[in-house]
């Protein structure tokens, strides 16, 4: 029997809107239909990559995501100078085909998917996230979560890249507010709401 050894695993990069972030893409999955925000490296331990992302000096948070990793660095990092060998490390990484998350650490939030107890407003707010922004917002490397509505006021999770991003609040509030106003008459506001 023939043996071909490893995948060869590819790792591009594609600048954000936020300019402290970039978004290292990869053609293997690294966490299928699924994102996890490491804010900080307290916050790391269900992930080995995200652990290791952190023993670099200028990395201040990790985004996991299906295909890509979106990292936050420190300001005064310039990106042409550390993005060639955090590209060599998540290749190797990732051909070594070591962890990325362990499922059985991750402390299990409440999800964003439609129950029998939401309301008509909450069920198409949360059809209007999944189906019109989370691509967008994944796009740009970041994530956005549903956290809830109350009084017309739609409370989201902004994550990723989209976290302390200069340009996040004009996309809550022209974007995603402005939407969700002219199809869901019920929401009066959108706003954004630490974890």
């Amino acid at each position: 029997m023939l043996k071909t050894g490893n995948t060869i695993v590819s790792i591009y990069t594609e600048m954000t809107p936020n300019p402290e972030t970039m978004k290292f893409v990869a053609n293997k999955l690294l966490y299928p239909g699924k994102s996890i925000d490491f804010p900080d490296e307290s916050a790391a331990g269900p992930s080995p990559l995200a652990k290791e992302l952190f023993a670099f000096p200028f990395i201040r948070s990790v985004f996991i995501a299906s295909n890509f990793v979106t990292l936050t660095k420190t300001p005064d990092t310039n990106w042409d100078d550390v993005i060639p060998s955090v590209r060599q490390f998540l290749k190797e990484y990732l051909e070594e085909g070591r962890a990325v998350i362990n499922e059985d650490q991750i402390v299990k939030q409440a999800e964003a998917t439609i129950s029998g107890d939401d309301t008509d407003v909450v069920v198409r707010i949360k059809e209007l996230l999944e189906n019109y922004v989370k691509p967008a917002v994944e796009m740009d490397g970041g994530a956005i979560s549903f956290k809830g509505f109350e009084d017309g006021t739609v409370k989201l999770m902004l994550q990723g890249s989209c976290s302390g991003c200069p340009s996040s609040m004009i996309t809550l509030k022209s974007g995603i507010e402005g939407m969700m106003k002219r199809m869901i008459p019920e929401v009066k506001e959108v706003v954004a709401e630490a974890e």
